[in-house]
């Protein structure tokens, strides 16, 4: 066999193997789908679902098994602030369902004549809810700078985990706003 023959062999193996790796991955996105579809993996970016009975949902209906529909917290929204701002939720409290995705809005204002800077901490009540209390988005993760006089509204995007005890029905999400790197009075003399 001449060096030409096995050349143009080899080149027909490779458009072959390339050719294979080319399907492979092009057949990768349909074979996951129907991979997560039977094990019920991955099951929240899904756009289409089988619902219970036979056929199918929808395009663009997106079923969240996690949800625990048989029961309902509230959850009520506190703010306090410690120096000149205004503070406060944009709702007073809201009912949600263990394992749903809620966002609700906080309003600030600053009402002093100068820059400051702020942080909130956030407390829970009862204590135990913290830790079944997942914040997605929160403005209590970083400071903020409001010029005098502005006016800002920030987002706390939560889901409670399915996991908390059945004997919590509110929970009170409280936040305290403190300036950062303003004057700070002195500790107290004993």
């Amino acid at each position: 066999m001449t060096l030409r023959a096995e050349n143009a062999k080899m080149v027909g193996k490779l458009a072959v193997v390339t050719a294979g790796m080319f399907a492979f991955g092009y057949l990768l996105v349909p074979l996951y789908k129907h991979i997560c579809e039977a094990t019920g993996i991955n099951i929240l970016s899904l756009s289409e679902r089988q619902v219970p009975g036979g056929g199918t949902a929808g395009a663009s209906v997106n079923l969240n098994t996690q949800v625990d529909t048989s029961r309902t917290i509230t959850v009520e929204f506190d703010a306090n602030a410690r120096g000149p701002w205004e503070f406060k939720p944009a709702t007073r409290s809201v009912d949600v369902h263990p394992g749903a995705l809620t966002t609700v809005m906080y309003q600030f204002q600053n009402v002093q004549d100068r820059r400051m800077s702020a942080q909130a901490i956030p407390s829970y009540a009862p204590h135990q809810a913290a830790a079944y209390f997942n914040k997605v988005e929160c403005f209590c993760f970083q400071q903020y700078t409001l010029e005098p006089g502005e006016k800002k509204e920030w987002p706390v995007a939560f889901v409670i985990d399915p996991k908390l005890s059945k004997d919590v029905k509110t929970i009170t999400l409280s936040y305290t706003f403190f300036e950062v790197g303003g004057k700070t009075p002195p500790a107290p003399q004993s």
